[in-house]
């Protein structure tokens, strides 16, 4: 399954027209193959890959194994990973050598039934406050709560930073599934357990080469599992930057040469570069501009953002169901007869991500530095400065194994907040949707993988100086092509992109942290992900006086068309749910 939803056999409190409820948010997000499995105390209902794909679902006597996303065991993936899981994985203490791969999974042996996540808990699954159901799905999620309340920590989090952090959702009832936790799900209810996940922070003592023969070998045995299983049958994007033409190069080591795309306008750096590269390699790539995929009437609009809504799932990064249908489409062309689909997300593993000195520094430090994206001048006072970014530390903290600990922490300890708590909250709607359609492999968000790099001196990651040697090592031929920095990826970065990096590490943390209020009084902001998001075709689908949003945002103040247009997002839901949003 590559869906599912999870309820107490409970017809009291799960009544029919509440699971009616689930599979028709079910079907708006594609899903037109659903079955239910019953066990004692529990119902569920799972599906498929809406494009198709490998089996994600087997049953066996009175126990089953199942996972929404996808999911590689001892090098297999579908039916053959399944059942190799369903006889030697233990759910309580799974040896996280053997999985791979971002899902849920939920399993029966032996008597006993199971809930949960990959490593980092980066598909998503959201639960009520008395874990009585659990939904891969927030809108089945919503449907089943009698009221809802908006949860003002989370919903500064997603206007400001794209997607709210940790295992909160915008919604005070409904948390994510964390990745140290383990449901139990029982005859009479639920039990959770605790998972232990050391994350390593030392820095392993090997020369440069030992450290990329090791880095190789870790993401061929990541990839290879899916080359296996799809050969070809892949989509790889590839844009002007490192992240992309990393995992087009593991394909290609692994003797795959999938099919290519990349989005954008035809005199965009990437666009120009991916077809550079394509030319020389002599294969096609597809080009899109999302932007002009189709036109919409403004007549037309309603429904048009009605369909995003359900498909995107009630609350995409950047607040994308104002679009006009091209992302939908997009994903389900990457799956298209079952295809599976990669992308180069998260390889900021390899890199500086936050622009750090090689120094200690503090949960609150990092928080000041990255997350402060904020203007006070857009808020009302329902927003406390300090309560906010201390929200933001205990989060921090909290996905890294060190709750608590206000003090410096060791450099590369704080490597781990960018996969943990970053990638985490910036791609786990992203993984979740993506992996409705079909399989999707994001290998930079490996456990195993994360571990390697994060042991690597910060200044290797500097100016992505160990990446392009990661590149040059796997496939030189891809990393001598042009690229949008300037320079190829053969030798040392160029000049401008080392000051680049340089001026930001520089950079007081004070100063960080006013950088983006600093910047709001200069001009205002506008972002790439543009949409129909125009007042005359918001108009059609929200009211502009934004009368539930006004409780958070001073709306006439925000000079930002990204948290304008999350703003907007938000207005929507609320407006959606009606009189089941409470103030």
């Amino acid at each position: 399954m590559t869906a599912l939803f999870l309820s107490r056999d409970d017809p009291g409190r799960f009544a029919a027209h509440t699971m009616d409820a689930v599979r028709a948010e079910f079907a708006g997000h594609g899903f037109s193959e659903m079955e239910e499995c019953l066990f004692p105390g529990w119902r569920l209902l799972h599906a498929p890959y809406v494009e198709g794909g490998p089996s994600n679902f087997v049953k066996k006597g009175n126990s089953f194994i199942g996972f929404a996303g996808s999911f590689a065991f001892d090098g297999k993936v579908g039916r053959a990973a399944l059942n190799a899981a369903l006889t030697e994985l233990d759910p309580l203490s799974p040896d996280w050598s053997r999985t791979s791969g971002q899902f849920v999974m939920v399993i029966r042996k032996q008597g006993r039934s199971f809930l949960f996540t990959d490593w980092f808990a980066a598909f998503e699954i959201y639960h009520d406050r008395e874990q009585s159901f659990f939904s891969t799905s927030l809108l089945a999620a919503t449907s089943c709560l009698p009221e809802l309340h908006f949860h003002s920590q989370a919903v500064y989090e997603h206007a400001f930073n794209i997607v709210s952090i940790g295992d909160d959702t915008v919604f005070s009832e409904l948390k994510k599934l964390g990745p140290f936790a383990v449901i139990e799900l029982c005859e009479d209810g639920s039990k959770r357990h605790h998972q232990d996940k050391p994350m390593p922070e030392g820095r392993i003592e090997r020369d440069l080469a030992s450290q990329l023969a090791a880095q190789h070998e870790l993401l061929g045995k990541t990839v290879q599992p899916w080359v296996d299983q799809f050969g070809n049958q892949i989509f790889c994007p590839l844009s002007g930057g490192l992240d992309s033409r990393l995992v087009f190069a593991l394909l290609r080591n692994q003797a795959s040469q999938p099919s290519m795309y990349s989005y954008g306008e035809e005199d965009e750096c990437d666009i120009i570069v991916a077809r550079q590269i394509c030319e020389a390699l002599g294969i096609p790539i597809d080009v899109m501009d999302k932007e002009v995929y189709r036109e919409i009437a403004i007549d037309d609009y309603p429904d048009q953002v009605e369909r995003n809504f359900h498909d995107h799932d009630g609350l995409p990064n950047f607040g994308m169901i104002f679009d006009n249908g091209a992302g939908a489409y997009a994903r389900s062309k990457r799956h298209a007869d079952g295809a599976l689909s990669v992308s180069g997300g998260c390889g900021e593993i390899f890199r500086n991500f936050f622009f750090l000195s090689d120094r200690p520094y503090s949960a609150a430090d990092v928080t000041r530095a990255f997350f402060a994206r904020f203007a006070l001048g857009d808020v009302t006072d329902a927003f406390d400065e300090q309560e906010f970014l201390r929200g933001i530390e205990d989060k921090i903290l909290s996905s890294i194994g060190r709750a608590g600990e206000r003090g410096p922490l060791p450099r590369n300890a704080l490597e781990w907040v960018y996969p943990a708590a970053r990638c985490r909250a910036m791609f786990g709607h992203e993984i979740s949707l993506e992996a409705r359609y079909g399989a999707y492999l994001m290998p930079f968000l490996d456990h195993a993988v994360v571990a390697q790099a994060q042991s690597l001196p910060i200044k290797q990651k500097n100016a992505g100086r160990f990446e392009a040697r990661l590149l040059a090592t796997i496939d030189p031929e891809l990393a001598g092509m042009p690229s949008c920095y300037g320079h190829d990826f053969l030798g040392e970065p160029g000049l401008r992109h080392r000051i680049s990096e340089w001026s930001t590490r520089i950079r007081p943390i004070a100063l960080r942290h006013k950088s983006y209020a600093i910047q709001r009084r200069l001009a205002d902001r506008a972002d790439e992900h543009g949409g129909l998001a125009t007042e005359d075709y918001l108009s059609r689908v929200i009211d502009l006086e934004y009368p539930i949003m006004r409780r958070f945002f001073r709306v006439e103040n925000i000079g930002d068309s990204a948290i304008m247009r999350r703003v907007a997002n938000l207005e929507y839901f609320a407006e959606k749910l009606g009189s089941k949003l409470k103030a």
